[in-house]
């Protein structure tokens, strides 16, 4: 493909910690992108050892950085990769999020060509078909609430009251599939260094300060952090933490109170299980009996997550 020189250089950053599972179809679908600027496609692993670094060798144009893994942080490995980059645009994927076209590219960057006030980008997330529905459903409600698939949507500050829904569309960030200006990376919104929830901390820093971030849907990839049932609660439990961790106000919740949203999803979820045309008759007879289980380890780790202490209730600014 001949390349655009109106068009912005990319650095791709893909953060790697024994990610060969999914690597191989990232890297693939990265070297199909139909994109006319300037590419360059970063790996930043932090002490893989398995067979991350084997596939990497198969893909020669990849650059690769590597960290030990006690200095991996999830946004100081990410400040880390937006130093490193060449390119205008930072876009980062997890080492688990495959683009779903050879359009994804493009479409990230395309709200930053059309407006040079947008600061930063984030794609769609399709859930993989062997999500569980408690984890799909999640998926798919929390995209719906960021924007139409019709059009790009973009967020700032207006200074007008809003509701709490409207706040957290409006600060919601997920790195799994986002880009940013680098100018805006290494300057006046560089990620924090904190333990967890980065993005979501990203985005609240981007939205206090006046920066404008856009919601493309059309830049989309797939991905979902399947679990086993054990492991889900531990997982529920960490985001919440997490989140409580940079300042989020989340209420203590009661057990009569996890047992009513125990209740009300798992009711929810079944009435879309059932007319899921993406499940086979057997499959929805398997999730019938166990997402309820998945929604008590959710709503039980919740409870006690709320409930739990945290390091630090306000991160530095």
């Amino acid at each position: 493909m001949a390349r655009d020189a109106a068009l912005p250089s990319v650095t791709i950053a893909i953060l790697t910690f024994n990610g060969e599972k999914f690597l191989e179809d990232i890297l693939i679908a990265i070297e199909g992108q139909e994109y006319g600027g300037v590419v360059e496609t970063l790996v930043v692993d932090s002490g893989s050892t398995d067979g991350t670094l084997s596939t990497l060798a198969r893909h020669p144009s990849v650059r690769i950085h590597r960290i030990p893994n006690e200095e991996f942080g999830h946004g100081r490995t990410r400040a880390l990769a937006a130093e490193l980059a060449t390119g205008e645009i930072v876009v980062y994927l997890t080492h688990d999020a495959v683009p779903a076209d050879g359009r994804w590219l493009a479409e990230i960057v395309a709200p930053f060509v059309d407006d040079p006030r947008i600061s930063a980008v984030i794609g769609k997330q399709v859930p993989r078909a062997s999500a569980p529905p408690v984890l799909k459903y999640d998926i798919e409600r929390v995209f719906r609430s960021l924007g139409p698939d019709s059009g790009i949507t973009v967020t700032w500050d207006v200074g007008r009251t809003m509701t709490r829904d409207q706040f957290r569309a409006a600060t919601f960030y997920s790195d799994a599939n986002s880009a940013a200006r680098r100018s805006v990376l290494l300057g006046p919104v560089p990620y924090r260094d904190v333990p967890y929830a980065e993005d979501q901390l990203f985005g609240r820093d981007l939205f206090e300060r006046g920066y404008r971030k856009a919601y493309a849907p059309a830049a989309a990839v797939v991905h979902s952090n399947e679990t086993s049932l054990r492991a889900f609660g531990s997982r529920i439990a960490a985001d919440v933490r997490g989140l409580r961790g940079i300042g989020a106000s989340i209420a203590p919740i009661s057990r009569f109170g996890a047992f009513k949203q125990f209740v009300k999803w798992s009711a929810a979820d079944a009435a879309f299980i059932v007319i899921d045309d993406a499940y086979s008759r057997g499959r929805k007879f398997y999730w019938l009996l166990v997402n309820p289980w998945y929604h008590l380890a959710k709503w039980t780790a919740y409870r006690r997550a709320t409930r739990s202490r945290v390091e630090s209730e306000n991160p530095e600014t």
